[in-house]
């Protein structure tokens, strides 16, 4: 069997290195367009902002391991076409520019994303950047350090750019945020979670540009000015975080079921529409273990664990994965964010019967130092009580309550069990009833 695998950053070699565990026999071959393999991006920001120096930890193997393993990889080599009726790819070599034809028995497609180019004048100015790649990081984090560069213009509002805020702020920098929408992370959090992120945001002196939509930016080589549909705003440095789009335009030449934005469809074991054709990660859908539906979610956790149970089923298992909960988090400044399940504006757009109760509380007692508010949001089903999502944002510990929701979800737990749930207690870490207990007996 020869089993090639488009990809090898995240979900890519999750499923090589599990199938070359499982079959020894088999011919494991990996294409990867970049000169890196095994690459978590999620470290970016942090690199930029210094708070590491080494960016060799952001890589989880090298090549030559991958080569020992015994898995055949070719890193800048791009797959340029596949073609399902013959079971062969066409690829191209970025170092010597040459195409050559290759046959799978099996194929796994882990392409990842690219960042979307928004349609805003003059983005090919020299000191614009993303923040996707190794080398955007290397690059940005050069440009940051720069002492001409004194404000930096971050267009969009989501994960990346709101951590690409402290990296910029821990390096002394002036930071403006342009978001198209009424509110920053408005696609993972609800309203009452955003509105304590955004004061915390300014209380940092981060300009918020909230309902902006950037049509261009202005300046003579390099940006120096963003501009808006109402004003100008002189900047020094862009970072363009509008978002992602699954890399998947290779294959237009086939009929494999895709969502709009391109990413491909795939069931529980990570089957696409075409034989003996598998996915997974940024370029992919997830099983939702709520919505009953693949739901596109790009995140590592998810990738890494559904690459996982592809390369079982390469293998010749029959491995599913459950669903995500698109259980995700962020550090914003002095502040954590964590949400997991359904938000409320996903229950609604799902017409689900549904009730929601917002505390705040505590995190620990007041006579051990470090006590900090605590909010915590819940959603459940208005009859049975069962919890949906949940999400808490607080200055300490917000997101490993999270983690606690996340499993009393997968449970299927009701409010009133949650209230009752034996949590630790101990005066630096909690009160006797934890913050989590008060919005499980809140809960009516």
């Amino acid at each position: 069997m020869r089993i090639i695998i488009i990809g090898g950053i995240a979900a890519g070699m999750s499923a090589a290195a599990k199938l070359r565990r499982l079959d020894k026999e088999a011919e494991v071959v990996v294409y990867e367009k970049s000169p890196h393999v095994s690459f978590g991006a999620c470290g970016l920001p942090y690199y930029v902002g210094g708070f590491f120096d080494n960016e060799a930890q952001m890589l989880a193997r090298t090549p030559q391991q991958l080569i020992a393993s015994g898995i055949e990889l070719y890193i800048e080599h791009e797959v340029l076409q596949v073609i399902p009726e013959t079971k062969t790819l066409q690829i191209k070599d970025l170092k010597a520019g040459t195409i050559k034809e290759d046959h799978y028995d099996t194929l796994m497609i882990a392409t990842g994303a690219s960042s979307i180019m928004p349609p805003i004048e003059n983005l090919n100015l020299k000191n614009v950047h993303t923040l996707r790649s190794m080398a955007d990081g290397k690059a940005l984090r050069e440009a940051l350090r720069k002492p001409e560069v004194k404000r930096v213009g971050i267009i969009g509002a989501g994960f990346i750019g709101l951590e690409a805020v402290e990296a910029a702020k821990a390096l002394g920098k002036e930071v403006a945020v342009f978001q198209l929408e009424d509110r920053i992370l408005k696609e993972v959090f609800d309203q009452e979670v955003t509105e304590l992120l955004e004061a915390e945001l300014k209380a940092h002196d981060v300009a918020l540009y909230l309902n902006s939509k950037v049509t261009a930016l202005r300046g003579e080589g390099y940006a120096t000015h963003i501009v808006t549909e109402n004003e100008e705003i002189p900047v020094d440095l862009v970072l363009l975080a509008t978002g992602v789009r699954p890399n998947t335009a290779f294959l237009d030449n086939t009929d494999i079921e895709r969502l709009r934005n391109g990413a491909i469809v795939v069931d529980q074991e990570g089957k696409t529409s075409l034989p003996g054709v598998y996915a997974a990660g940024d370029c992919a859908t997830v099983p939702h273990l709520l919505k009953g539906e693949p739901a596109y979610i790009p995140l590592a956790t998810s990738a890494n664990k559904l690459g996982r149970i592809v390369g079982e089923n390469l293998a010749g298992n029959h491995e599913v994965f459950e669903g995500t909960l698109g259980s995700s988090c962020i550090k914003l400044m002095n502040m954590e964010a964590g949400r997991t399940g359904l938000s409320e504006a996903e229950a609604e757009s799902m017409g689900l019967d549904y009730k929601t109760v917002f505390i705040t509380d505590k995190n620990q007692t007041d006579y051990y130092p470090g006590q900090e508010d605590l909010s915590i949001k819940l959603i459940y089903d208005a009859n049975t009580k069962i919890l949906l999502g949940g999400q808490v944002v607080g200055r300490k510990d917000a997101v490993q309550r999270t983690n606690v929701l996340a499993v009393a979800i997968y449970a299927r737990l009701t409010t009133k069990q949650l209230g009752m749930l034996d949590l630790c207690y101990a005066p630096p870490f909690a009160r006797t009833w934890d913050a989590i207990n008060i919005a499980g007996n809140v809960a009516k």
